[in-house]
């Protein structure tokens, strides 16, 4: 069984990090293994920082790294993520029921089997993701959309987290029927 894969998007300070804790949450409690996936835009980001063995590792030319501490493992996989597609990504999530794709703006836009929760913070930046983003499930963030009247329902996942983790199961169950 393949896991459902729902994108959070939006811009920055938008909410889409709120919103998949608390997505995360929920759907823990109700029994599902969720993995989160978030895009880094910068482009000189590493995990692997200066100083550390695991950069000695890498900078000797291992290709991957595995740090185990007493609570975590953590893979580091030196490779060119350019050519790499979003089902090779996702392989990176094996063995869970839903993934969550933090960022990933331009690979899943338009992708219509990767349902969307968009959070905005503007009624312009609804209007733009009713164009950037198909299909969308939900709304959320700091600007509701109630007001809009749009097909597509805004949740204050705040005050309501139980409303759209029942979103993102009713996509799972979809997907799994």
């Amino acid at each position: 069984m393949e896991a459902t894969v729902i994108a959070v998007a939006g811009s920055r300070d938008s909410g889409k990090t709120t919103t998949i804790e608390i997505l995360t949450r929920e759907l823990t409690r109700r029994g599902y293994k969720v993995a989160v996936m978030k895009h880094v835009p910068e482009p000189n980001f590493t995990i692997d920082t200066e100083g550390k063995d695991t950069r000695r590792f890498a900078k000797s030319g291992a290709k991957t790294i595995i740090s185990v501490a007493s609570n975590e493992i953590a893979t580091i996989e030196k490779v060119n993520v350019e050519n790499l597609s979003l089902k090779e990504i996702l392989k990176k999530c094996d063995g869970n029921d839903i993934v969550f794709l933090e960022g990933f703006r331009k690979l899943v836009g338009k992708m219509k089997d990767v349902p969307k929760i968009v959070a905005v913070k503007s009624k312009e930046e609804a209007s733009e993701a009713l164009t950037a983003f198909k299909p969308i499930l939900a709304f959320t963030g700091p600007y509701s959309t109630k007001n809009l009247n749009l097909r597509v329902p805004y949740v204050d996942v705040l005050q309501n987290p139980e409303k759209i983790a029942d979103i993102a199961e009713k996509t799972v169950r979809k997907s799994f029927p």
